[in-house]
């Protein structure tokens, strides 16, 4: 009876019609739109009625329009500068461009509303700012120098080098140079890799306490002091002369020249000249003893 039974062979045919049209069914991407895409009926039941309540339909549609802007900005920004605080900011110019906006005019509310709040932003981080806007400036004005000497001579340029492109003498160069450094914030929780493991560590774990003092240390201060006394006594008569009078005798250096009888821009080259040589004698000498 089993032997019998024969297994019915497979029909070929075609697929039925539906797994057909499955097997060729085309997926369509919804269209792209803005985040914040507003409808001309949001706007016409808004002029049409004056309502608080579509103001702040038409507000609240418009907020990750301020997001957007905000986004963009902060990435040319510190990271002490927060995302939130900067969509707070743009909120403002957002509510500001709202109530000014003529629809008159047939300008899209997105054009005329950008513009605005990218200014409140900036109008809000320039009151917060500490650092006057002449010491920006002249941060940018050395950034933009240092980089184009850099660019041109293939290697980073040498103070000389950046006060004559500047149009600077060494000491004014200085004292920018000065003003610029105390700007820079840095963040006690921005993760850095460590010296001694490179590992990756919060900032403030690399803070060394200064008032802490070790016995290490004040070897390696008196040894340093020790070598700094051979090292002044090997420079020149001259710059031996500037030396005491610039860190002992804390003259400046319109002083020092008023002593010596030579110009101020002299005795700035003769104290570059000085250091640069004392640096080279203490590499040269920490690196041989290892």
């Amino acid at each position: 009876m089993v032997n019998s039974l024969k297994e019915q062979p497979k029909k070929r045919g075609r697929k039925p019609r539906t797994e057909a049209v499955k097997s060729q069914a085309v997926e369509v991407k919804p269209r792209r739109t803005n985040k914040w895409d507003v409808s001309e009926l949001d706007w016409k039941r808004y002029h049409k009625h004056q309502s608080d309540e579509f103001r702040q339909v038409l507000l609240d549609k418009y907020v990750p329009l301020v997001r957007n802007v905000a986004t963009r900005m902060a990435m040319n920004f510190p990271r002490s500068v927060e995302l939130t605080d900067l969509v707070n900011t743009g909120v403002i110019g957002l509510i500001e461009a709202f109530n000014n906006f003529d629809p008159g005019r047939g300008v899209k509310f997105e054009t005329y509303a950008v513009p605005r709040i990218r200014g409140a932003i900036l109008d809000e981080l320039r009151a917060l700012d500490w650092v006057p806007r002449s010491t920006r400036a002249k941060s940018r004005e050395i950034d933009r120098s240092y980089n184009e000497l850099e660019n041109r001579h293939g290697r980073p340029p040498e103070k000389e080098e950046l006060a004559k492109h500047m149009k600077l003498s060494m000491a004014e160069l200085y004292n920018a140079l000065d003003d610029v450094s105390n700007t820079s914030m840095l963040s006690l929780d921005e993760v850095v890799y460590r010296e001694d493991d490179n590992r990756q560590v919060p900032r403030i774990e690399t803070v060394i306490d200064k008032a802490v003092h070790s016995i290490l240390g004040e070897i390696e201060k008196d040894e340093l002091r020790s070598f700094l006394v051979v090292a002044i006594d090997r420079l020149t008569e001259q710059e031996k002369l500037v030396i005491a009078l610039y860190y002992y005798e804390e003259l400046t250096l319109k002083e020092i020249g008023e002593v010596m009888s030579i110009s101020e821009s002299r005795v700035s080259q003769i104290h570059t000249r000085a250091v640069g040589k004392l640096r080279g004698m203490v590499r040269e000498q920490f690196a041989l003893t290892g």
